[in-house]
């Protein structure tokens, strides 16, 4: 374990002592230069996710991507949602007119009840609002703006290149390829000959294709020179600040598919990463993989109320030592872009004291390439301050 790479336990013990940023030296990145900072479905803390509007605000606060998640309608569109499901992220619950589209489906070998956008032409789709996907955000865009497709995106980023003078990327994830093929959906060579229309085939193109799933990303690889990233999941966090796995949660769908054992935790192995390394670019791990918080468990085996607020949440979490994933990616030749950023306090370890600014600097100094973040403004200002 070396200081130029990871910060120590004993180091995490003093943060109490000194600010965040100064327990370490940064580590580099893979290629030296400064962290790309990547707009997690926009600039979703403060905007509907995954709207045109969203895109726009992460833009002009300095995001260096725009990231579109991918589904499909009924009649083959790429449109822009979190999940095929809509009612997280649309008003369709609320129209009676969709009233009968309700039914279950199996998501990743899950029966899912909802709305799904693959039984909705877009010409329907277009009919929908967006709407805040968190509760316990401003909700006062809800039902103002429209559901994208990917083209429109693809038009805003090159349209937003040509305005600011910068490169604004794209960086699509095929959400649930298993899924999608089974309806006979799948749009993995629609995706490529979108990018190409868009003079986007190349590594050095401003694109990252992203998968949970492995084998869309080894068909990809086939057909494109395109960088791909590997993302990696998790269930939830313990009371050790370790990844607990729970299906569908525990591994890529198709390894559940297919009676592959390996797991999410064996992918960022030094030999799952040189394994990854033969089909993508990067890797993008949930970030507890990277930093862990630990629960403080009491005499009644409960977790305690560190600031005494009478709910539990990440502020009754400290940190423990981090991994030695940035370094085994960095030697695998893998990029290693970290999601996903959120500056509410709630969702700030004990340590960072309500600070999100010291949060992005824990993780930027172990040498991370990119961050993916609901609030690209903070994270750009924090990126830009190392």
């Amino acid at each position: 374990m070396t200081r130029s790479f990871l910060l120590s336990t004993s180091l995490f013990a003093a943060l109490a002592l000194q600010p965040i940023a100064a327990i370490a030296q940064p580590a580099p990145t893979l290629s030296g230069q400064k962290p790309l900072v990547v707009a997690h479905r926009g600039a979703s803390g403060t905007m509907p996710e995954h709207t045109i509007e969203g895109y726009k605000l992460a833009i002009e606060q300095g995001a260096d991507f725009i990231e579109p998640d991918l589904v499909s309608t009924k009649d083959g569109v790429l449109i822009v949602r979190h999940e095929p499901m809509l009612s997280g992220t649309t008003d369709v619950s609320t129209r009676p007119e969709f009233a009968n589209r309700k039914t279950t489906r199996k998501v990743d070998g899950i029966d899912t009840t909802d709305w799904f956008a693959n039984d909705f032409t877009l010409a329907e789709i277009k009919t929908l609002k967006a709407k805040q996907a968190f509760a316990d955000r401003d909700p006062s865009h809800n039902g103002k703006y429209a559901i994208p497709t990917f083209q429109e995106v693809i038009d805003l980023a090159k349209a937003e290149s040509a305005r600011t003078g910068r490169t604004i990327g794209i960086y699509p994830e095929t959400k649930h390829p298993t899924y999608h093929a089974a309806l006979g959906l799948a749009f993995e060579d629609k995706l490529l000959d979108m990018l190409k229309a868009a003079g986007w085939t190349e590594k050095t193109s401003p694109v990252f294709i992203q998968s949970f799933e492995t084998g869309n990303l080894k068909y990809l690889r086939k057909k494109t020179q395109l960088r791909l990233v590997q993302l990696v999941d998790g269930d939830d966090v313990d009371k050790d600040g370790k990844v607990s796995l729970a299906a569908p949660f525990d591994r890529p769908y198709d390894f559940a598919v297919l009676g592959d054992k390996r797991t999410f935790p064996d992918m960022l192995t030094p030999e799952g990463l040189k394994e990854i390394a033969t089909y993508a670019d990067g890797v993008g791990p949930w970030k507890p993989y990277l930093i862990g918080a630990k629960q403080t468990i009491g005499t009644d085996g409960k977790p305690k109320d560190l600031n005494g607020d009478g709910a539990i949440d990440e502020r009754d979490r400290t940190l423990i030592a981090p991994s030695h994933v940035v370094k085994d990616a960095h030697a695998a030749g893998l990029i290693v872009h970290a999601w996903t950023f959120r500056s509410e306090p709630k969702r700030l370890a004990s340590d960072y004291k309500g600070d999100a600014a010291a949060e992005y600097k824990a993780y930027l100094a172990l040498g991370i390439d990119g961050l993916f973040s609901d609030f690209p403004d903070q994270a750009v200002k924090a990126r830009n301050a190392q």
